[in-house]
């Protein structure tokens, strides 16, 4: 019988819904109802992709013992991260400060009257093994505690909650301030090395520290790190390790080595409109790797072929884990993905399979449980053998040969995966839902992408996902985050404003005879401002004014994870807003809320390396001021902290007008002066 979830619109929650667990979603009467009864809250977070979040679904959640234990003595309640990241980012901290590591699924233990945690942890098995306790276990222990422990709880839940507002605060040191030339300098060098090549553990993009180590090499900075070689490494991982499928284009989450050869295979869109963005800057920055154009390439067909709904938004993300054929019980990880030596040997003439050898990590024995994951052994182009090999892989995984199969629909849950009657494989499940903040990285990789690489079709699925988020977010006057099948919901949160701010702007970038795109970011600008500005401590708040109510502290978002942070985008945003405006507002609001994180900026330079991208754009940012046609070529260059405004007045004899910030330059009589001065005033700071 399904319980209370049955009827979510998210698929995390939906993949709940058979659970013996009497689960209910995150709502008022959840917590109205946990309070009347005295019963602790058991929270717990995950999203749809997460692998360890199915396994715990099968396993512990579907235990009919834990599951009677849990309904007699806790008020269960699910929660998709991807709807409410505001919960999942206090929650995540609490779980940090109390065992020093984090990660999903997030299971918390929360006081009914205040909702303040006073256990966390991630997955737990049914049956103590890892050096974990059974879960049963925790649970008996836990609600014991809770029963007998008062004063002691009271005494942690009062820790825990100084800790988490003092954290919220950011309170900033005025004697320990940093020259900005400097405080920049240490920022780039910090997050330069973070995306030095490791020689241990996973390997993660971390694309918003490899993006301030780029835009950083322009200022020659002395430093043990050769940036430009660091960036250009990080680049040729990405581009030709096991997390790039090279048979059906998309980036995979991480690898689970230093070796960059075997994903954690799901694919989530916020990492591959980062990638394709920051590849896209490589090449216009110099490095003409063929790779890179072949993975942005095929990282957008695989988009428009699989992510890509027909009202011209994209889903959010693909499993890891697949069937292998219709009577499975559950999936396997990697199934989609991976070969056996039979297969290709069957598949691939002996010619295509030597020389697939030569250029792809391929053995008889495999690098992933006895299969192939395919990494490349070398950059450059692939020869054309290589290639039709590649080919007959992807008709073998899809079906279809890659020039004849134009959309591949999605399976939205494992029945219709098993039922789908695939040509080839039985895909993985893909989560449809419409993020705007994840589509807005999207938008943003399209938009560098098909300005430095000339592919108007590029700029067109770009422009067709932000006009869908302005005919279709924007309700009554407010910005939402989530679209299910044409129903917007969930009132929008920072990332959603700043990335998709910055989206509008990246397409004015490559559009700037356009205005619309501006006016719509001045527009939406002045929402976030009203209802996300902090006025005492500077800086956004993660939710609005109006949206707060069930949390425990309000959170300024100033940490990058497998995203920018939400303030880092913004302040930059805002300097560009000035510039295009000359409404000077905008700068000032920029320059508070850089104050306000400035403590964080001086102590831990590396959790904020997009605070770091925003001190460059408002220390260094520029201005062209030209015609269309002396634009367009600049548009494919990388200038990192320059935005373009059309003119046809420009002063007699001249070609374009250079402003730095709030100075302009003498009129540039050419294109190599324009060029010239604009190189000049990127690094003037």
């Amino acid at each position: 019988m399904s319980n209370r979830l049955a009827e979510a619109k998210s698929l995390y929650l939906r993949k709940h819904a058979d659970n013996p667990i009497d689960w209910w979603p995150w709502c008022d009467e959840a917590l109205a109802t946990a309070k009347e009864e005295n019963k602790p809250i058991f929270l717990s977070i995950g999203y749809s992709s997460c692998h360890w979040c199915t396994v715990m679904e099968v396993e512990a959640f579907s235990d009919p013992a834990i599951a009677e234990y849990m309904n007699a003595n806790f008020l269960p309640v699910k929660l998709d991260r991807e709807e409410r990241p505001d919960l999942d980012s206090i929650y995540m901290q609490a779980l940090q400060m109390m065992s020093g590591q984090g990660g999903w699924p997030l299971n918390v233990f929360l006081s009914p009257d205040d909702l303040v945690p006073f256990y966390a942890g991630t997955y737990f098995p049914v049956e103590p093994r890892y050096g974990r306790p059974g879960f049963l276990q925790v649970l008996q222990a836990l609600r014991h505690y809770y029963d007998t422990e008062k004063e002691d709880l009271r005494q942690r839940k009062s820790v825990i909650i100084e800790s988490l507002v003092t954290s919220a605060i950011l309170q900033n040191d005025a004697t320990n301030q940093v020259q900005e030339h400097e405080l920049l300098r240490q920022g780039w060098e910090t997050n330069t090395g973070v995306i030095t090549p490791n020689q241990s553990g996973n390997s993660f993009p971390m694309i918003p520290h490899a993006q301030l180590a780029l835009r950083g090499t322009r200022f020659l900075f002395s430093s043990r790190y050769d940036g430009k070689q660091i960036c250009t490494q990080r680049g040729l991982d990405l581009a030709l390790g096991g997390v790039y499928d090279h048979v059906g284009g998309g980036f995979h989450r991480y690898t689970i080595d230093p070796t960059w050869t075997v994903p954690h295979f799901e694919k989530m869109l916020y990492d591959n409109g980062q990638i394709v963005e920051y590849l896209a800057n490589l090449w216009s920055d110099g490095v003409r790797e063929p790779a890179f154009v072949r993975c942005v390439a095929g990282t957008i067909e695989w988009l428009r072929r699989e992510m890509t709904d027909p009202e011209g938004y994209f889903y959010a993300a693909q499993d890891a884990d697949s069937f292998t054929s219709p009577r499975d019980v559950e999936p396997e990880e990697g199934a989609f993905y991976v070969w056996s030596f039979s297969e290709l040997e069957q598949l691939l003439t002996s010619e295509e399979l030597t020389e697939l050898q030569k250029d792809f990590t391929v053995t008889r024995h495999g690098n992933f449980e006895g299969k192939n994951v395919l990494q490349r052994r070398h950059q450059g182009e692939l020869r054309g053998t290589i290639e039709i090999a590649l080919c007959k892989l992807f008709a073998a995984r899809y079906g279809q040969k890659p020039e004849s199969l134009k959309t591949f629909p999605p399976a939205a849950n494992n029945q219709e995966a098993k039922t789908g009657g695939w040509p080839g494989r039985i895909p993985p499940v893909t989560d449809t839902k419409m993020i705007v903040a994840w589509n807005s990285l999207m938008i943003s990789g399209l938009a560098r992408a098909g300005g430095v690489f000339q592919q108007p079709s590029y700029l067109e699925m770009a422009a067709q996902a932000a006009n869908f988020i302005l005919q279709h977010q924007l309700i009554n006057g407010r910005f939402h985050r989530l679209n299910y099948q044409g129903q917007p919901a969930v009132l929008a949160q920072s990332e959603d404003y700043a990335f998709f701010i910055k989206a509008l702007l990246d397409l004015q970038t490559c559009c700037p005879e356009d205005k619309s795109w501006l006016q719509a970011a001045i527009a939406l600008q002045e929402e976030f401002n009203e209802f996300l500005w902090s006025v005492e401590l500077g800086g956004y708040y993660n939710t609005s004014s109006d949206a707060s109510q069930d949390l425990i502290v309000r959170e300024r978002s100033y940490a990058d994870n497998a995203t920018p942070s939400a303030n880092g985008v913004a302040m930059a945003n805002l300097v560009r807003l000035a510039l295009l405006t000359d409404e000077l507002h905008y700068l000032d609001l920029a320059e508070q809320g850089l104050k306000a994180f400035s403590s964080v900026m001086t102590k831990a330079p590396q959790a904020c390396p997009s605070l770091f991208s925003a001190l460059d754009w408002y220390r260094n940012c520029t201005l062209i001021r030209s015609t269309i046609e002396h634009i367009i070529p600049l548009v494919p260059q990388y200038l990192s902290v320059t935005v373009f405004t059309v003119v046809s007045d420009l002063p007699p004899g001249s070609v374009g007008l250079v402003c730095q910030g709030l100075k302009c330059l003498t009129p540039a009589e050419s294109e190599e002066q324009l060029l010239l001065q604009v190189l000049h005033s990127q690094t003037r700071a």
